[in-house]
């Protein structure tokens, strides 16, 4: 990856080469600049990282088919623990995965749902294919109150209107108020109400709180099953919502409270998916089913979703890159980097990793100042925000 995703022609000019390394010969030093993108071919590495302990890669693994580094700068030092060959292929791969990436979300209604033969010959997953092709997939509005504070926005509202508006839903205020108390945000004075909400985090944060909070009105089913689904489905949301709302916090170039609905909406297009199980007329799909098709459906029908509900480019974009692991958005952090760092993260200690890229192998990572990895690669600033991020998800599941 993600030499096999791309047109043979494209990589065909990529200069590269196959280099012998010694037992204990330094491949490359952490933070210097990378010109090269760098794959094991025999052997194992070691790879020492800004952190306490080490890790190894071998030869034939799942990892030693990902790049052992990718991005502008090396994000951590890597040395030979046997004789090693390696692979080295000029950094522009990146930069032709990137432009590939970008191209596949430059119009909306060229994207294409395409399925493995396997999973298509599956008539529920056939179906929902043909659905979202011929643009007949149940897509529900955004809440009342969210499309209201947009409209309202855009024609430059003063404070008391917007409280008028958030006021006109008791739940969502309360729920807002209590977020606002939360230590997500730790005010300085106890916040009571939602005129209090609006002077203290302004008009922009306040709208896109209320967003958040609204969102989960989307995340239904009628079914017992494919309900307990998709409250699992908002659960993880809520998750990398939260460690994106810290990540960017801390980093502080990236507005936290715009990551934090960037990460709400990451796997927005698994709504649809659930949606149309839920009122499919055949014999309802396998939970199992279901997933072995996320991977298809997240990036395609996320964002056809987020431009039906009228979401700005820079989020629409979100749910195509989140798990976008080599993705190069630039030389600067970005919201798209935040998120991508998130839902790497978020995968940790949850599930089987072995197909994922170490975190410091990723360009997102390069870009972070002062990161550290724990010896279970959780970004350190993180692990010590825990807290925050527990209290946010309890107010909001």
């Amino acid at each position: 990856m993600p030499l096999r995703q791309l047109d043979i022609q494209a990589i065909s000019g990529l200069a590269h080469k196959t280099l012998t390394y010694a037992e204990q010969s330094v491949i490359f030093i952490y933070e210097q600049s990378a010109d090269y993108v760098y794959y094991l071919l025999s052997g194992i590495i070691t790879i020492l990282p800004n952190a306490e302990k080490s890790y190894q890669i071998a030869a034939g693994s799942t990892r030693a088919h990902l790049p052992i580094n990718s991005g502008q700068h090396f994000g951590a030092t890597v040395v030979a623990s046997t004789e090693v060959k390696i692979l080295v292929v000029d950094v522009d791969l990146t930069q032709l995965w990137t432009a590939k990436s970008k191209s596949e979300i430059s119009f909306v209604e060229l994207m294409d749902l395409t399925l493995p033969e396997t999973l298509d010959n599956q008539p529920f997953l056939h179906s929902f294919s043909k659905a979202y092709r011929e643009n007949k997939l149940n897509i529900s509005p955004l809440p009342n109150i969210a499309l209201r504070l947009k409209e309202a926005l855009t024609h430059d509202v003063g404070a008391q209107d917007v409280i008028d508006i958030i006021q006109s839903d008791p739940g969502i205020a309360n729920t807002l108020i209590r977020l606002a108390n939360s230590p997500l945000y730790a005010p300085s004075m106890k916040i009571t109400s939602c005129q209090d909400v609006v002077t203290c985090l302004g008009l922009s944060t306040s709208a896109n709180l209320v967003t958040c909070i609204s969102l989960k009105q989307l995340f239904v089913c009628h079914d017992r099953q494919l309900m307990a689904a998709m409250q699992n489905l908002w659960r993880r949301s809520l998750y990398v919502s939260s460690l994106s709302f810290v990540l960017a916090e801390e980093v502080s170039s990236i507005n936290s409270d715009e990551a934090l609905l960037a990460g709400l909406i990451s796997d927005i297009g698994l709504i649809p998916l659930l949606r149309f199980a839920d009122q499919y007329p055949d014999e309802q799909p396998e939970i199992e089913q279901l997933e072995s098709a996320v991977p298809f459906v997240r990036a395609p029908v996320g964002t056809l979703m987020l431009n039906s509900l009228g979401f700005s480019d820079n989020l629409m974009s979100i749910p195509h890159h989140s798990e976008d692991w080599h993705y190069e958005s630039g030389g600067r952090l970005s919201l798209i980097d935040i998120v991508i760092l998130a839902k790497l993260h978020s995968y940790f200690g949850f599930q089987k990793t072995h197909h994922l890229p170490f975190i410091n192998t990723i360009p997102a990572y390069a870009k972070l100042k002062n990161a550290k990895l724990t010896p279970d690669f959780s970004l350190n600033v993180l692990r010590q925000a825990n807290q925050r991020i527990k209290a946010a998800i309890t107010i909001l599941a």
